[in-house]
């Protein structure tokens, strides 16, 4: 019997392979830099006695999650529900989802995930505690709510103190759920440019939240949690005494974008996170083409940056991204033929940049050292 071919699409790295030969585009780690980044976080929070509860919705991987809590961390964040999924089969002990959901399939995951590890989710209206407590209850789990309440981004979270009381009574009136505490995030603040500007800022999203904290604590409900915070203000979180646990995810890779932030504080990041990119055309003077576009590296915070100490100088600017190609302008008279080059570029944004790949190729030394899968790849409901 002759058994029946199969065509497979090769795998983009193994390990031991020199760096030189793994195809691209590729999502790289330099796992030298990640592990800084990682002991730096983990020290940071663990000298200061606060929770490290890092975002999985930056990196999406059952392994690098494993990690951080080998690390020191106190489980993860996930941003949904389905994104939780494979982390909480992995044995991940303790997920935090920190966004709000709507929908009797919303509410059935979470009874579900809530069976299989300790899970805490936050609402900004009764009507969301009423759904998740219906779901827990038929499905006989127990899940630990925490009201977000707004401090100062104005997306998610209530504006009132009677607001979060009318929360945290819905709350309490069922026995499937219990109070577990605030969150309170402000997502813009993470990008101000300036270290003395950005601590100010972290600031006053503290104050915010800890006047809620006061409220509930002048009758008698002790927030046994309070979390928030990002990677551009971890540090000033962690000062402030308000919260108890963190929630920074791009800190392991710090993609552009970050990079462009002011770091003058103890946290002194590095970037870990590159795409690997080959130089495909270069018909015209002046310009070239490589094979990493929109398809491969996200744009919404700006185009990825060419890593000139990979590239050799900084001759080569990334300045147009198409679907599958990305055009490069060299500096004149360089006297370059960049034809079949290999280059590093640095992602904007790394959270939706990783949500365009399968795996990470993690390099030490010019060599392949491991391969990791990004299971919540796409994961959005």
């Amino acid at each position: 019997m002759t058994q029946a071919r199969r065509l497979a699409v090769p795998p983009v790295a193994v390990p031991g392979q020199p760096l030189a030969a793994v195809g691209t585009p590729a999502l790289l780690i330099d796992l030298d830099a990640f592990e800084s980044n990682l002991r730096q976080m983990a020290g940071l929070a663990g000298a200061a006695g606060t929770a490290l509860r890092p975002h999985a919705k930056a990196h999406k991987s059952v392994a690098i999650a494993q990690r951080q809590v080998g690390a020191g961390a106190a489980g993860v964040c996930c941003q949904k529900l389905t994104e939780a999924y494979p982390f909480a089969e992995a044995g991940i002990a303790s997920i935090h989802v920190s966004n709000e959901f709507v929908g009797a399939d919303k509410a059935a995951m979470a009874a579900e995930l809530a069976a299989w590890t300790q899970l805490s989710i936050c609402v900004d209206d009764a009507r969301q505690v009423h759904e998740v407590g219906a779901a827990a209850a038929q499905a006989g789990v127990k899940i630990d709510v925490l009201p977000e309440v707004n401090a100062g981004q104005g997306r998610c979270g209530v504006d009132s103190t009677d607001a979060l009381m009318a929360l945290v009574e819905a709350i309490d009136a069922n026995p499937a759920l219990r109070f577990a505490g605030l969150q309170g995030y402000h997502g813009g603040v993470q990008h101000v440019r300036g270290w003395q500007q950005r601590r100010e800022a972290a600031q006053r999203a503290a104050e915010l939240t800890a006047a809620y904290v006061r409220h509930l604590e002048a009758r008698g409900l002790r927030c046994a949690v309070v979390t928030g915070g990002g990677t551009g203000t971890a540090e000033f979180d962690i000062a402030s005494g308000v919260y108890t646990e963190i929630q920074p995810g791009s800190y392991l890779f710090m993609d552009a974008d970050y990079g462009a932030n002011e770091w003058a504080g103890a946290f002194r990041p590095e970037h870990s996170l590159f795409i690997a990119a080959t130089v495909m055309s270069a018909t015209r003077p002046g310009h070239a083409v490589c094979d990493v576009g929109l398809k491969t590296v996200s744009v919404d915070s700006g185009l990825p940056r060419v890593w000139s100490r990979q590239a050799g100088d900084a001759s080569l600017n990334y300045v147009a991204a198409n679907d599958e190609h990305g055009v490069l302008e060299m500096a004149e008279n360089t006297g370059r033929d960049p034809f079949g080059e290999r280059i590093w570029l640095v992602p904007g944004h790394c959270d939706p940049t990783v949500n365009l790949y399968d795996a990470y190729v993690c390099v030490r030394g010019g060599v392949v050292e491991d391969v990791w899968a990004i299971e919540g790849r796409g994961l959005s409901r």
